[in-house]
């Protein structure tokens, strides 16, 4: 199965081919690259389905004024893309690996992110604006100009994925969202029921990734609204005095856009649109496509799990939820999302207001 592993790059082989282009555009790779095995170094890899590497991203830590680029970065936490480098094959490899960094940030408070980037480098440079980063400045070395993306954490601006993974809950609205238990675990792998806190190093599963769709066909759905906050609720099939116990809020996310199937010109534009980040297996999909049993597509960003999951009876006791609707989609309170991402101990990175 191909994922993304933490590896020690001592346990990578530095004449492997996909680094060629890295010595090729840095003469000292080579030297760093032992260096770095000789300090037990690790790095992000995704091995391909022929166990070779398809992706490398190297991430450092610096509390130090980093006075190398002109204008120097300011003061603060910093995380450093060290090295970056992707093979695309149409997949969402550099979204997977961003999602990584921002998991680093998140956990080590970091204030901002930055990387060096050679402008020959388009692909690279049009997935980091994607995400929020900027362009600051410049660094000069033997190796020649490159250009300087940062990207501030703790900091919105009102874009969803220029955001992520921040959101804010002022004068949104709030829903809680169920998914069923076959689909949960590998469609929000950060999410698993586990009961010891999240560890960001243990995520290897192949299917992270920062944007989510889920197709449904509840037809409230529709209400959803970009930028509106949502709770993912993992349902129990196990009736309800088990589910008391069992169904739980798991993590928490931002509504980018809702379609409806019928908005699809083509089968293949549906397909298109949805495959790269649903759970559903494609007979599934194309079955709604052509029957319209599921009639909403619901995209968002799968902003961050919680660390403590809270039970179907905490949220109804605690947290006030009523039972008199059927929890499959139902509004809350900024109230009541509030304490669900307290309780749930999500990390306060992660909410800035």
């Amino acid at each position: 199965m191909s994922n993304i592993k933490y590896e020690y790059f001592r346990d990578l082989d530095l004449n492997d081919v996909f680094f060629d282009s890295l010595k090729a555009s840095y003469h000292e790779f080579p030297n760093w690259f032992i260096q770095k095995a000789r300090e037990n170094a690790k790095a992000y890899v995704f091995l391909n389905g022929k166990k070779k590497l398809d992706a490398f991203i190297y991430l450092k830590l610096e509390n130090e004024m980093v006075k190398d680029i002109e204008p120097s970065l300011p003061i603060g936490n910093v995380l450093k893309i060290g090295t970056f480098k992707i093979n695309a094959h149409g997949t969402k490899l550099g979204e997977r690996l961003l999602k990584k960094t921002f998991d680093h940030a998140i956990s080590q408070a970091s204030d901002y992110i930055y990387v060096t980037v050679f402008d020959k480098e388009k692909p690279l440079i049009r997935i980091l604006e994607k995400y929020g980063f900027e362009l600051h400045g410049s660094k000069t070395t033997r190796n020649g100009i490159e250009n300087v993306y940062l990207k501030r954490m703790k900091v919105v601006t009102g874009d969803v994925i220029k955001d992520f993974p921040h959101l804010t809950l002022s004068e949104k609205k709030y829903y809680l969202l169920a998914i069923y238990p076959e689909y949960h675990s590998k469609f929000l792998p950060d999410s698993i029921l586990r009961n010891e806190s999240h560890d960001i190093l243990e995520d290897i599963s192949y299917t992270n990734s920062i944007h989510k769709i889920y197709i449904s066909g509840i037809s409230r759905t529709k209400n959803l609204k970009k930028g509106d906050a949502i709770c993912i609720y993992r349902t129990n099939k196990g009736g309800k005095g088990k589910a008391y116990f069992r169904s739980v809020v798991s993590s928490i996310g931002v509504v980018e856009e809702v379609r409806q199937i019928k908005s699809f010109s083509s089968e293949s534009d549906f397909m298109k649109y949805v495959e790269p980040y649903s759970v559903f297996k494609n007979e599934e999909l194309k079955d709604y496509f052509t029957n319209k049993k599921k009639r909403y597509i619901i995209k968002f960003t799968y902003n961050g799990a919680l660390r403590k999951r809270i039970i179907r009876g905490r949220l109804i006791e605690d947290c006030g939820i009523s039972t008199k609707t059927r929890w499959d989609f139902i509004p809350l309170t900024e109230k009541q999302f509030r304490w669900i991402a307290e309780e749930g101990q999500v990390n306060e990175g992660i909410i800035i207001d």
